[in-house]
């Protein structure tokens, strides 16, 4: 399973059936911070018990479906709020390979949730507080009726061939020496392929041609969909976009930078691309 992705046996749902108990799984944030436990390399969620240990009332409480039959709880906490007794508050990207596949994919959808939830307490269009609406995940505003459901932001990934060679660049926000696959979020009005093609000239300069999918990725930093392509070099020079793009090159698929964590679509991405073209 691609990291993010829904467990299959996850069944989603948006009416709280009740108070968590302690069969409940339950995803404690501290803005993004998820509060775990258990030694490395293992992590452990919270009990119905760790929760309680807390003593104050959390910010709020969403309920997100279940998960082999388990209810799935997510809760956020004040900034200020302290660990409870063999607990710790740590950043999601940190639990990779340390908490359980299906817990990993649930919490990264839990904060997306939960992000949401903060950030449309109040209606966009008139101000007034908005309301959980009944039987479905959306807010809604009692004075102008605007149903405000949880948003994500379509971004796309384009892993350029030409013979050998792959087309990678680096961000000056990247850790030093890494690479990856161009990437841009999609405009209003844009098709994935006009937003692929687009983002490509405007970053590096380059054309392509022959898109083909490779697969998406729930990004839950904050609320992106991930959609991978690969293409083919079309024509065009290297020209970084100057406030972009730090450095962009071919790079032979045998003497590779350093490349994204496995976590990240993009490195799935290079990773198959490359592969495929040793095998051919």
């Amino acid at each position: 399973m691609m990291p993010f992705n829904a467990p299959e046996d996850f069944v989603g749902g948006a009416l709280d059936t009740g108070e968590p108990d302690s069969a409940s799984l339950c995803f404690v944030f501290q803005q993004t911070l998820l509060l775990v436990g258990g030694a490395t390399p293992g992590a452990q969620l919270p009990g119905h018990e760790h929760i309680a240990g807390i003593g104050v009332a959390p910010l709020r409480r969403l309920y997100l479906g279940t998960l082999g039959g388990r209810a799935c709880y997510a809760f956020e906490y004040d900034a200020d709020t302290p660990a409870t007794q063999g607990m710790q508050w740590q950043g999601l990207r940190t639990l990779y390979n340390r908490l359980d596949d299906s817990l990993f994919a649930l919490a990264g959808r839990a904060l997306q949730y939960i992000d949401w939830d903060r950030t449309h307490q109040y209606c966009g269009r008139c101000g007034t507080p908005t309301q959980h609406r009944s039987g479905e995940r959306a807010r809604e505003c009692a004075t102008c009726a605007l149903i405000v459901y949880p948003r994500i932001a379509p971004a796309v990934m384009c892993l350029i061939r030409r013979g050998r060679k792959i087309l990678l660049a680096r961000s000056q926000r990247f850790p030093p020496g890494m690479y990856s696959a161009l990437a841009g979020f999609v405009e209003p009005g844009e098709s994935l392929e006009q937003c692929l093609a687009r983002e490509v000239l405007e970053e590096t300069g380059v054309r392509i041609v022959n898109t083909r999918y490779f697969a998406s990725q729930p990004w839950p930093f904050p609320h992106s969909l991930m959609i991978a392509f690969v293409a083919d070099y079309a024509g065009g020079e290297i020209t970084p976009a100057p406030d972009e793009i730090e450095d962009a090159q071919w790079f032979d698929i045998d003497a590779l930078p350093k490349l994204p964590n496995r976590i990240s679509i993009a490195r799935r991405l290079i990773d198959g691309v490359v592969a495929e073209m040793r095998a051919s």
